[in-house]
């Protein structure tokens, strides 16, 4: 009995918790946060609306799956001269 009481106490926390909506401020600041810890310095994030084509790569989705969060690489300095 204890165990089926722990096991529905544990599946209704993860439900509520991947239910939870994130703003795209609170996503995109996590992502940074993410990104910073793995030390990447040159990084764009733009936030979308869920139908906008562009390169890059969708990092998450926000606004209940209405907007997108893409990465997009920048271009280093050397490449630039290069061009």
């Amino acid at each position: 009995m204890k165990k089926s009481i722990l096991a529905a106490s544990l599946m209704s926390i993860a439900f509520s918790a991947s239910a939870g909506v994130l703003s795209c401020d609170d996503l995109k600041a996590k992502i940074e946060k993410k990104v910073a810890g793995k030390g990447v310095k040159e990084y764009n994030m733009v936030v979308v609306t869920k139908d906008t084509k562009m390169a890059g790569r969708v990092l998450g989705t926000c606004e209940k799956g209405s907007m997108k969060i893409i990465h997009e690489k920048k271009k280093s300095k050397t490449a630039e001269k290069s061009e």
